[in-house]
């Protein structure tokens, strides 16, 4: 079982676009961990901001730990944070699922009617982050 939680936050520490990914069905789901995962990756935006000094690199890995939830973490270029909470170590996927989400963030940003730090509620970046998702985090 393998649970994922994607945030994209803003330069105001707002999310930007949010998704979740598991292996588990909603309806064999015996609680729900979204609370959870939003409290988490909230707790670890000091700890992107101190490391994203210390490294070159926008890909930071897996930067703290929650009991058994990771949080790995994506700086772009313009300081907009990429969270991923999660129960199992994928470092490869992850990184793959950044690189593409960061394209697709740069394509989406690129439009003329989307102002930057605002929600992102466009179908087509919801259902490419799905695609990207189960194609890195879920296989």
């Amino acid at each position: 079982m393998s649970t994922y939680y994607f945030v994209i936050v803003g330069h105001n520490d707002n999310p930007i676009f949010e998704k979740e990914f598991s292996t588990v069905n909603k309806e064999l789901r015996k609680e729900d961990h979204r609370h959870l995962s939003q409290f988490i990756a909230h707790a670890a935006l000091d700890l992107v901001d101190e490391h994203k000094w210390k490294t070159a690199n926008m890909q930071l890995k897996s930067i703290d730990r929650f009991n058994q939830w990771f949080v790995s973490a994506f700086i772009t270029a313009s300081q907009i944070r990429f969270i991923i909470v999660h129960d199992n170590k994928n470092d490869e996927g992850i990184k793959n699922f950044f690189n593409e989400m960061y394209e697709t963030y740069i394509k989406h940003s690129m439009n003329a009617f989307y102002r930057i730090n605002t929600p992102i509620k466009s179908p087509m970046f919801e259902k490419k982050s799905e695609i990207f998702g189960r194609k890195y985090l879920l296989s």
